[in-house]
Parts: structure tokens; sequence; C-alpha cells
């Protein structure tokens, strides 16, 4: 009897035993970091979800910063973080990993802009280099600097005779005191007056207006309620997001691409109907030949050594007050791209050229409007 439990006893000490060895025998399988989305180093913003992956499932997971979130052996940590640099520490049951950000400040909200107004384009906010350095461009042409332009909105047209005529009978006359709009030729008229109304010469309809002074030019962007554009507003659009380009589409013309030095509107040349030729980048037509096209400003040769970087307007203190006072300016205003009888150098997206007399209207004189975007 003794030796049978001293037996049972020797079977239970060896099992007891195997089992101890055997649990000596295994070992917890560690987890580790993989990699980190952003990576480590990069810079991220305030509201920056960072996924932080693992090669098994941790246990026991924190962070220093942020909220914690575990899904299998990914890990996803979010803020909102504070601005500067951000040392985010992990640690797990048998692990630990650092990781190190540069926080930005938060990125401004891009306002909604509306839709274009029809038979407009927008005209993005942003910088451009203003003025050239070729081998056509003048003293006034220079220096290339930057400039600032906030968003706005363009004709894709020049304003063409029809849409002047709707005007002009709208307001019944074609001068304003001693202020003439519109010079009404005795020969080769596009727009006269004949039997109480004003009317447009057959076929001529779609054609750019000309003829129209600084005055019947501004006088018309307030009937439609828009405004001339800037010199800078004018150039940058005139290039059509391209930079360091002498016109519109590029650095080379032909017959092609505009209307120019008596090429396009028949054998002796005259104005195309509008968009005729291809548009610039922006969807702008006409941007260089066809007809002139005033702009706000006061011509000043030197302006461009002493123009602001941001919204530069030469010879008035804002716009406003350009517009509220127009009728008693007297002095230059500037006219750009060209028209259908300018050579090469004077259609290219930076010639400045300003009227004989300050403000007159002449066959090639003609415009398009913008108008200010409003979120």
């Amino acid at each position: 009897m003794k030796k049978c439990f001293r037996l049972i006893g020797i079977v239970m000490l060896v099992s007891c035993l195997a089992i101890v060895f055997s649990g000596c025998g295994e070992t917890e399988e560690t987890v580790s970091f993989t990699k980190a989305i952003p990576a480590d180093g990069r810079t991220i913003q305030t509201d920056t979800e960072i996924i932080v992956i693992f090669d098994g499932t941790p246990t026991g997971l924190k962070a220093n910063n942020g909220k914690v979130s575990l899904s299998g052996v990914n890990a996803k940590i979010k803020g909102p973080f504070t601005q500067g640099t951000l040392n985010l520490v992990l640690t797990w049951d048998g692990g630990s990993t650092s990781l190190t950000y540069t926080v930005a400040a938060p990125e401004p909200e891009e306002p909604d802009i509306p839709p274009p107004p029809e038979g407009m384009v927008l005209i993005p906010a942003g910088e451009f280099q203003m003025g050239s350095n070729d081998e056509d461009a003048p003293n006034d042409e220079q220096p290339v600097h930057s400039v600032y332009v906030d968003a706005f909105y363009m004709d894709k047209y020049e304003v063409t005779n029809a849409q002047y005529a709707r005007f002009l009978n709208a307001k019944g006359k074609h001068a304003e005191g001693e202020i003439t709009w519109y010079n009404i030729p005795k020969r080769a008229w596009m727009i006269r007056f004949v039997s109480g109304k004003y009317r447009v010469r057959l076929g001529y309809e779609n054609h750019p207006v000309n003829y129209v002074s600084w005055y019947g030019a501004m006088a018309y962007a307030e009937w439609v309620d828009k405004r001339l554009p800037t010199e800078a507003e004018w150039e940058k659009a005139a290039r059509g997001g391209l930079a360091g380009q002498k016109y519109p589409w590029g650095n080379t013309i032909d017959s092609t691409k505009a209307n120019y030095d008596f090429d396009g509107g028949g054998p002796s040349g005259y104005t195309t109907v509008v968009g005729k030729y291809a548009a610039n980048g922006y969807g702008l037509f006409d941007m260089a030949g066809n007809v002139r096209e005033w702009c706000l400003d006061e011509y000043n040769k030197g302006f461009y050594s002493v123009s602001p970087v941001q919204n530069p307007l030469s010879g008035a203190n804002s716009i406003e007050w350009l517009i509220n006072n127009y009728k008693n300016v007297k002095r230059f205003r500037v006219l750009r791209g060209g028209d259908w009888t300018s050579e090469e150098r004077f259609v290219r997206v930076a010639y400045r050229h300003y009227p004989l007399l300050f403000v007159e209207s002449a066959n090639y004189y003609g415009f398009r409007c913008v108008r200010v975007v409003t979120p």
C-alpha cells in the first residue's frame, strides 16, 4: 500500500515538473513599431490624423499627445495639435517609440467664389512679374517687378459695336456736356445716328467698338455695373497664366494668332469679329491686336520704379475715388494690347500705350470691362 502511494506521488511530481518546464520554454511575442503616416520629421496641420502601424496588435497603447484609437495593427492619433514642434511619444506593453513633427499654422479657408457672370471669366488672385526686359521693351516697361492682384472677373471679349449701340440708345446721346463718349466719324463709321436711333453698320455688329474715348468707356462700364481694369489687372489677365512670354500664347506671333499690322480685316486691314482667334490660358480673346483697350490708370512713364506690390493703380489713391470722379480727370490714360494697325512689338502683353491727347478717341481705341469678385 505504501509502495502504491509512493508511486502516485512520484507520478504527480513528474507531471508538475513537466508543466513547469514546459512553461519555462514559452516566451511572450514582442510587438514592434513599423512606420508612421505622415512619416517622422514631416510638417503637419493642427488637425492632421497620424496613423501608426505595428507588426502586431499592441496592448496598453498610450500617447503623450492626442487621442488614440486602435484597430488591429493600426493606431490613429488625432489632434488638435498645438502649432510648433510636436514630440509624440507612444508606449505599449513591451515597447515604445518617439516621433517628431512640425505643426504648421492652420491653412486659411478659401473663400467661396461665385461662378463668373455670363460672358466673363475668373482671373484668379495671385502674383506675377509685370513688365519686360526683352529686346523690344522701352524704358517704361521696366523694371520688371512683382505685382499681386486680387481675383476679378473680366469680359471674354472686347465690347462690341452692338453692345455699345445699346448703351447709346439707352442714354439717348453719345456725349455728356463737353465730354464726348463716342466720336461718330464722317467716313468709315461703325455706329451712326439715323432716324432717332444709333445703328450699327451691317456686318459689323460683333466687331469691337472703336472711336470710344476713355470717358465713353468709363460711362459704359458704369452702365453695366462693371469698371475698366487697372493696368496691372489687364497685364495679368493678358498673360493667361504664362510667365516671361511676349504674347498671350507664347513668344512668337503670326496672322493666325491675332489681328495686327493691317493683316486681319481685309485687303487694307480693319477690325475683325471678336473671338476669331484662339483664347489665352484664362479664356480671354483678342488680348493682342484688334483694338487697343482702355485701362483705369494714368500713364506714368516711371511708375514701375515706385509701384506698390499689391493692387497698384497709377494716378489715384483708390479705384473708388477714380470711378466717382472720372468726369473731372484731365490726365493721360493707359491703353493696352495693340490694335489692327500695330506692329509685332506693339501687341506684346507688356507694351504700354498712351494717346496723343489724354482721353481722345480713335478708330483703334476700344475696351473691355472687369467686375470685382464678391465671395
